[in-house]
């Protein structure tokens, strides 16, 4: 017969000024998360990491927009639970320790995003920790109308954004990630509408744009996106040599090896030191990261795993992955955006920014899981890949009067360079991108 033992010790490493709260104070956050009630813990609006022990039980939650690891260790002692938002964290402290002949990171485990993970008895046998989803919107709830969808939309992502100014400094300025194009765009033209709907002035407004080597379409597509909303002023490019740009650096910092997330993350980190280098006491960025898995905008055809009915028959399938469930789920780093939203979330991190990504907050999430996009595609991948800009489009100019430019999607890393930049900047196959993120811990 086994012997089970209770949880030891629980360190928790999280820095508690990283979570963004909009609705309650960290301690009721906290007190919500280990009340182990779901209902209670999707009442948090914000983008968070939460770790609560209470007697012999603990309990972590989190939103997308915020990292949450930990480690199992055994000690003579009893078991440690160790927490943390990265992986080298977590290595640091058991070498402080003496443990670090225990550490591997395929040991490591990332809580998945939307769900109350539960941890009763560690020991020997480790018994797998208990998954409660806390965050299950009902989809298919809106009217077939794309002018309410919209108005719906966005609205929401507005009020989230309100209530994200109201809790941070009225004088500190407010930097978006910007590249013109839907989510970045809708997202400045909704903080330029609630600064002056709150009698702010939306000088406090910067858009960064980042260019590599004096390249790239975005530059011109963000020019010609604040010329047609009359904001030239709040645009300033970011360029950066491309020299200073290392796809090995990106693996350090997002400690994972996607090819997308690391491009991504490669060109986010060189916006993120270009900012710091130019304003060193810059606080707040913003980013519109979220924004194509929210409404299903990406390309089906490039993933041979995906069709358009696993795509729209699934619940945020895009959010999360296949699910916890799944055997193609990751223990280790989670699925979907649960898992790549550390591209844009480490950068910033990494250069001291406070970031904020409202369309990955459950209630923007919520409300796109609500759009009928079956009754609205039909099952058509064009129709589909129009939805976006065209809800986007609506919903901006219903709740902040401007109507935006929508243009062709592009990735990030795509429009910060050209196409001679980026080959050279980037492996064409996975394995390079493995093999420097083995090294990282070898």
């Amino acid at each position: 017969m086994y012997t089970y033992h209770p949880v030891e010790r629980l360190v928790n490493l999280l820095e508690p000024a990283g979570n963004v709260l909009l609705n309650m104070t960290a301690d009721e956050a906290v007190d919500a998360v280990a009340s182990g009630d779901v209902e209670r813990v999707r009442a948090i609006d914000g983008q968070f990491a939460i770790v609560a022990k209470r007697g012999h039980t603990v309990r972590m939650a989190r939103s997308i927009g915020r990292p949450l690891r930990y480690f199992l260790a055994k000690q003579a002692a009893g078991p440690l639970l160790v927490v943390a938002e990265r992986i080298d964290q977590l290595q640091a402290f058991l070498a402080r320790e003496g443990l670090d002949d225990q550490f591997h990171p395929s040991y490591s485990r990332m809580v998945p995003a939307h769900h109350l993970l539960e941890i009763a008895l560690l020991g020997c046998p480790d018994p797998n920790p208990l998954y409660t989803r806390f965050f299950a919107p009902r989809r298919n709830r809106l009217p077939v109308d794309l002018d309410a969808i919209g108005a719906a939309y966005i609205g929401t992502l507005a009020e989230e954004c309100r209530r994200w100014l109201e809790t941070i400094d009225r004088h500190e300025p407010v930097g978006v990630l910007f590249s013109g194009g839907v989510d970045s765009g809708a997202l400045l033209a909704v903080l330029h509408h609630v600064l002056l709907s709150q009698g702010q002035s939306p000088a406090r407004l910067k858009a960064f744009t980042l260019s590599v080597d004096g390249s790239g379409a975005d530059v011109e597509q963000a020019w010609r996106f604040v010329e047609q909303l009359d904001i030239e002023w709040v645009l300033e490019v970011i360029d950066v040599p491309r020299t200073e740009l290392d796809f090995r650096r990106a693996i350090q910092v997002i400690e994972d090896y996607k090819p997308l997330d690391v491009q991504a993350a490669t060109m986010g980190l060189a916006l993120c030191q270009g900012i710091r280098a130019r304003y060193p006491d810059w606080k707040f960025l913003v980013d519109g990261d979220g924004g194509d898995e929210n409404l299903k905008d990406y390309p089906i055809e490039d993933n041979p795993e995906l069709t358009i009915r696993s795509v729209l028959n699934n619940l945020m399938l895009y959010q999360e992955g296949w699910g916890v469930q799944a055997i193609k789920h990751s223990l280790v780093y989670s699925g979907g955006q649960s898992r790549g939203h550390v591209r844009s979330y480490a950068p910033a991190r990494h250069y001291g920014f406070t970031g904020f990504s409202p369309f990955a907050l459950p209630n923007v999430i919520e409300v796109a899981e609500g759009i009928p996009f079956i009754e609205l595609t039909q099952w058509n991948h064009d129709r589909l890949y129009a939805l976006k800009g065209d809800i986007v489009r609506r919903g901006v100019e219903q709740v902040t009067g401007l109507t935006m430019p929508v243009f062709p999607k592009r990735r990030f890393q795509r429009g910060a360079a050209d196409e001679r930049a980026f080959h050279d900047l980037f492996p064409r196959q996975e394995a390079a991108y493995r093999a420097a993120f083995g090294r990282l811990f070898s």
